[in-house]
C-alpha cells in the first residue's frame, strides 16, 4: 500500500513537472516574441538616392528641349549581390569595387539595365543637358543647384520643386543590418514630366540654329504672324552649357542673348517712316535723289552716290533710298510719328518671362526730333534710334498681320503631365495700323526683293516680302574701316503671310550680303519641311 502511494505521488510530481515545463515554454516563447516586437519596434531604415530629376522645358508640341536622354542608375546591397554580376552593368568598375568594399548599399552610374531583384533596382534618370541642345539662350543655364538665367532662372522653383527623387528604402536592424525579407520601398521621380510648354517649335528652331552659323555674332527670331508666338529665337555665337567656362572666356561674348539687345537699325525703319507717310496722305510723294541730300552743314549721303533720280515711294523703299526718306519725314507730324513708332513697339521692353526682357532701346523724343539732323537720321533708322531683334520683328508682324500687333511671346504655360497646358493665356494685341496701309507695306517689301535683281533675300519654293538695311555703329575696325550692322526683316508666304522672320548680323556688314542668304535659306529649309 505505501509503495503503490509513492508510485502516485511520484505520477503526480512528474504530471505537475510537465504542466511548469509546458508554462515556462510558452513563457520562454512569449518572452522572446515581445522581444522581437521590441526589436522590430527598435529597427531603423536607409534611404539610397539614386539621382535627381527636374522640370522639363518643352517645345510647343511637348518635345523635351531638356532632358531628352537618360542615364541609367542603380541601387545595391553588397551582401546581396556579388561585385561580379554588378561589373556587368557599371560605367567605372574602379569606381564601383571602391563602393562595393565599404559594405553599405550605395548608388552608381550603369551603362545598361538589367533584372532587378531585393537587392538591386534600375532607375532611369533624365539627362538634362544632352550633347547637342536647342536654344541655349532661352533654355539658360544651373550653378550650384539653382537657375541662373534663361527660363532656368525664370521656373526655378518649379523645376526644383520638392524633395521627392529617385531612391530605395530599407528597413535594417538595430546593428544597422539591411533587413532584406522586410523587402524595400522604391521612389521613382516623376518631377521630369511636370515643367514649362514655350511657344518654340524644336524643327524650326533647328534650322535657325543651323543657318545662322554663318554669322560669327548675330541673333535669328522667327515669329507666327496671327498671335506673336515666337517659334525660334538664336543668338549667335552658341556656346555649350557643359562647357560654360570656355562661353565665359571667349571675347565674342556668346553668353549674351543678342535677341535681346539693342543694335542701330538702319533702312528697316524706313518702313515706319513710310507707314506714317501714307497715314498722313502722302502715298503719291515724290523726290529726286541726286546721291545726297544737304541739311545746313550737314550732307547725309546716298548709298548710290549718282543717286536714284526721279522716284516714288514704292520705287524708294526698294533702292532703299536715304534722301526720299529724309525728304519725306520733313513732311510729317513730329508728334504722330513718334506715336506711331512707339505704338509698333520701338522704346518699349518685352517681357518674356522673369529674366528674360528684351531692352526698350532707344526712341528719341519730340524735343529731340525737333532737330534737323536728329530727324533726318531718325528717318532711315540711325542716330540715336537702336532696337533689338525682337522688337523689329514684332513691328514686321503687325504689316504682316494687316495691321493688328500681337505681343511676342515665349510661354505658352505649365504642364503637370507632359501631355497637357494649364494657364494659357490668350495673345494680346491692339491695331496700331490700318488694314490698307498694311497692304501697301507689305507691297512694298515684297518689292523691295522682286524689283531689286541685286537682292540676295528670295526663296526658292514660296514669294516673300523684306526690307534689308545696313546700319552704321561709329566702330571702326584695326584697318579703319566702319563695323556695320547687316539687317533683314520680312514675311512669307508673301500672298497670306504666315511667319516673320528677322535677321541681324552683327558687325556683319551689308544686310542684303549677310542677313538675306540666311533669311532664304530658313524659308527654303521651312518650306521643304512641311
Amino acid at each position: 500500500m505505501r509503495k503503490r502511494g509513492e508510485n502516485g505521488i511520484l505520477i503526480l510530481a512528474i504530471f505537475f513537472f510537465f504542466i511548469f515545463f509546458g508554462i515556462s515554454l510558452n513563457f520562454l516563447k512569449l518572452s522572446q516574441k515581445r522581444e522581437y516586437v521590441r526589436t522590430a519596434a527598435d529597427s531603423s531604415f536607409i534611404t539610397i538616392q539614386a539621382g535627381d530629376s527636374g522640370g522639363t522645358i518643352y517645345d510647343r508640341n511637348f518635345l523635351p528641349l531638356i532632358n531628352g536622354e537618360k542615364d541609367i542608375a542603380a541601387v545595391a546591397v553588397p551582401e546581396e549581390i556579388p561585385l561580379e554580376k554588378l561589373t556587368e552593368y557599371a560605367a567605372d568598375t574602379a569606381e564601383l569595387e571602391k563602393l562595393y568594399s565599404a559594405g553599405k548599399p550605395f548608388a552608381f552610374e550603369c551603362t545598361k539595365k538589367g533584372v532587378e531583384s531585393q537587392g538591386l533596382t534600375f532607375f532611369e534618370i533624365p539627362r538634362r543637358y544632352s550633347g547637342n541642345v536647342f536654344a541655349p539662350h532661352i533654355i539658360g543655364y544651373i550653378s550650384d543647384g539653382k537657375g541662373v538665367s534663361g527660363l532656368e532662372y525664370a521656373y526655378d522653383k518649379l523645376f526644383r520643386k520638392g524633395n521627392i527623387e529617385n531612391s530605395v528604402t530599407y528597413f535594417t536592424d538595430g546593428h544597422g543590418h539591411i533587413l532584406i525579407g522586410a523587402g524595400k520601398s522604391v521612389v521613382r521621380s516623376t518631377k521630369d514630366r511636370m515643367g514649362v510648354v514655350t511657344t518654340i517649335d524644336s524643327e524650326i528652331q533647328a534650322i535657325c540654329e543651323k543657318a545662322g552659323r554663318s554669322l560669327k555674332k548675330g541673333a535669328i527670331v522667327v515669329s507666327e504672324v496671327k498671335n506673336g508666338e515666337i517659334l525660334a529665337m538664336a543668338s549667335f555665337p552658341e556656346y555649350d552649357m557643359n562647357n560654360l567656362s570656355a562661353a565665359f572666356e571667349s571675347e565674342d561674348s556668346p553668353m549674351i542673348n543678342r535677341c535681346l539687345y539693342s543694335f542701330s537699325v538702319g533702312s528697316i525703319f524706313k518702313l515706319v517712316t513710310a507707314c506714317e507717310g501714307i497715314d498722313e496722305g502722302q502715298n503719291d510723294f515724290m523726290c529726286s535723289c541726286t546721291g545726297s541730300h544737304t541739311l545746313g552743314n550737314l550732307t547725309f549721303g546716298c548709298h548710290n552716290r549718282s543717286g536714284h533720280g526721279i522716284q516714288n515711294m514704292s520705287e524708294a523703299m526698294a533702292n532703299s533710298c536715304n534722301p526720299y526718306f529724309i525728304t519725306l519725314s520733313q513732311c510729317l507730324d513730329l508728334q504722330k510719328y513718334r506715336s506711331l513708332a512707339y505704338n509698333l513697339g520701338f522704346g518699349r521692353e518685352i517681357h518674356l518671362a522673369a529674366g528674360i526682357i528684351s531692352s526698350a532701346g532707344v526712341l528719341p523724343s519730340v524735343e529731340e526730333l525737333l532737330v534737323p539732323a536728329e530727324l533726318a537720321n531718325f528717318s532711315f533708322g540711325q542716330g540715336r534710334l537702336t532696337a533689338t531683334p525682337l522688337q523689329i520683328n514684332q513691328m514686321t508682324c503687325a504689316i504682316a498681320n494687316g495691321g493688328e500687333l500681337n505681343m511676342l511671346r515665349l510661354i505658352r504655360g505649365i504642364t503637370v503631365d507632359g501631355e497637357t497646358v494649364g494657364n494659357e493665356k490668350s495673345p494680346l494685341s491692339s491695331r496700331v495700323i490700318t488694314e490698307e496701309t498694311a497692304a501697301q507695306l507689305r507691297k512694298m517689301m515684297i518689292g523691295a526683293i522682286y524689283n531689286n535683281e541685286n537682292s540676295n533675300a528670295a526663296p526658292r519654293y514660296v514669294r516673300a516680302g523684306a526690307k534689308t538695311s545696313t546700319a552704321q555703329t561709329g566702330i571702326y575696325d584695326e584697318k579703319g574701316e566702319e563695323l556695320c550692322h547687316g539687317w533683314i526683316t520680312g514675311f512669307f508666304p508673301a500672298s497670306n503671310p504666315r511667319y516673320a522672320i528677322t535677321v541681324l548680323a552683327e558687325h556683319g556688314g551689308y544686310g542684303n550680303d549677310t542677313a538675306a542668304p540666311v533669311f532664304r535659306e530658313i524659308i527654303d529649309e521651312m518650306m521643304m519641311r512641311k
